[in-house]
């Protein structure tokens, strides 16, 4: 029996006949141990020129800042006032809460109109360690925050226990948010609720809880809130020194979240992310449950959210139901959507971008800023589907292909 391939006798045959033979499959992928497909190597967490950006940043926000603010007098032109530090600070703080929802909508799908509830939920609970941090020196020189006195409270609510030691309430500022978003991702994410239900229900569950904060009986200020800090950890919260430790301490936590999203997202948990994203089904049918992938970014994202109200408060020295109105969470989205979905520095970008606008059209034209966020927001759905991020790439390709 001839040894000749299968193959190659079909090939002698159809040249004979006057045939051409298909080109044969593609070889299957290559296979790792155990028969596994080989997947592609993990790209770095930056590249070059990405590593270089943020040490940029991490001077700027480390050195450059408080040179500027703490040791430039304030008759220089390279003063940085004490007004734009805690402007900057306020938006790094936004940041936080836009690179959270990029995590949750921009990498897995899922639009949040709630993030505003962690975000406060994160401020309440730094406020109430700032309103124990008053002692004394209140208006009514009791151990009870003013509020409390004036509603004539005998001792503090139990939910108030840790509220003296900062270090537990810096626990709970990272679980409470985290604990909300695992009870209600569990139940929502497990009956497979999506889309714009999973939007509403959200923007309602933000909307029910600002209208429980804002009754007196529940023991956080009603609709006055928090204000009137005092120190923080003991040392007084109005000094330059202690601003701007707020705000370098604000730069770092937003760089350190901005690497931690670019390792997650480059993980093999970041792929299966981006693939519920992109067909649920197809990923659950490849053996993989959703609703633990999908419950996990939803709690990080919210503990994320916290982080950032906590860091929010002590700059903006008040903290009241307000931040919990629908229209805080939907201002959330806006910044990743101007920024550039899946993209992690386009929501910061969208983050100063918007709130920066904001800052100036409050103070300039404040009758009309609402015109302007809704234009903003019209304009780049039309037209910059990936945001400004995505056009910046889009123009930088273009002018590559050209050069070439």
């Amino acid at each position: 029996m001839s040894s000749t391939p299968m193959s190659s006798i079909e090939s002698a045959l159809a040249a004979e006949a006057g045939t051409q033979v298909p080109a044969p499959p593609p070889p299957p992928p290559p296979l790792g141990q155990a028969g596994r497909v080989a997947l592609p190597g993990r790209a770095p967490l930056l590249t070059r020129p990405g590593w270089a950006a943020f040490f940029v940043a991490l001077l700027a926000v480390c050195a450059l800042a408080p040179v500027l603010n703490l040791v430039v007098p304030d008759g220089s032109a390279l003063h940085l006032s004490d007004y734009t530090v805690a402007v900057l600070g306020r938006i790094m703080c936004y940041a936080i809460a836009a690179l959270a929802m990029d995590l949750i909508w921009g990498y897995t799908g899922i639009l949040s109109l709630g993030h505003g509830l962690f975000f406060a939920l994160g401020g309440y609970m730094m406020g109430m360690y700032l309103m124990r941090q008053i002692g004394l020196e209140g208006n009514y020189k009791s151990e009870l925050p003013d509020f409390m006195v004036f509603l004539d409270w005998k001792e503090l609510p139990w939910h108030w226990t840790f509220s003296g030691s900062f270090v537990l309430q810096m626990i709970l500022v990272v679980a409470l948010p985290g604990l909300l978003a695992f009870v209600f991702g569990y139940f929502a994410f497990r009956s497979r609720i999506k889309g714009v239900y999973f939007s509403i229900i959200t923007q309602a569950l933000t909307f029910a809880a600002m209208l429980l904060f804002f009754r007196n009986e529940t023991g956080f200020g009603g609709n006055n809130g928090f204000t009137d800090f005092k120190r923080i950890v003991d040392i007084p919260i109005a000094t330059p020194q202690m601003r701007m430790t707020l705000f370098v301490t604000t730069g770092l936590v937003l760089l350190g979240f901005f690497l931690f999203a670019r390792w997650l997202v480059g993980s093999k948990f970041g792929r299966v992310l981006q693939a519920i994203r992109d067909a649920e089904s197809r990923v659950m049918f490849s053996g993989y449950n959703p609703l633990r992938y999908k419950l996990t970014i939803w709690t990080l994202s919210a503990m994320m959210c916290g982080v950032a109200g906590a860091l929010y408060v002590p700059q903006v020295g008040i903290i009241n139901p307000t931040e919990m109105s629908p229209a805080n969470s939907i201002e959330i989205a806006i910044w990743a959507a101007v920024g550039g979905r899946a993209t992690l520095i386009g929501p910061i970008v969208g983050a100063f971008l918007v709130s920066g606008a904001k800052s100036w059209f409050t103070t300039v034209f404040p009758e009309y800023w609402l015109y302007f966020l809704g234009a903003m927001f019209i304009l780049v759905t039309l037209y910059l589907p990936h945001g400004v991020v995505g056009l910046v790439r889009k123009l930088l390709a273009r002018g590559k292909e050209e050069r070439a």
